[in-house]
């Protein structure tokens, strides 16, 4: 009983471990995409007209707003993964 808990444990961190890493990506990527247009609208301010500034601005809060609903959902997963481990585990306390 012991080393099949330990062993649900553990398999159970590697797949937090795994979402992790499969969540990180699509984060790092919509981090950079923001910063390129909010970098993008800084840069075009002097030349450019200023809808198309706004235009840039917009787009970048567009990619925030996207940020933190991939990092919601992520940190949403990651918890109820957790939370069905700990499940599993506490049912082998009762046999």
């Amino acid at each position: 009983m012991g080393c099949n808990s330990i062993l649900k444990n553990a398999v159970g961190v590697v797949g937090v471990i795994v979402i992790i890493g499969i969540c990180i990506i699509p984060i790092i990527k919509l981090t950079i995409l923001m910063a390129m247009y909010y970098l993008g609208a800084a840069l075009c301010q002097p030349i450019a007209d200023e809808k198309i500034i706004k235009l840039l601005e917009q787009m970048g809060d567009t990619f925030k707003i996207f940020l933190a609903i991939m990092c919601s959902v992520s940190v949403m997963l990651v918890v109820g993964v957790t939370l069905i481990i700990n499940i599993s585990n506490s049912g082998l306390m009762y046999r």
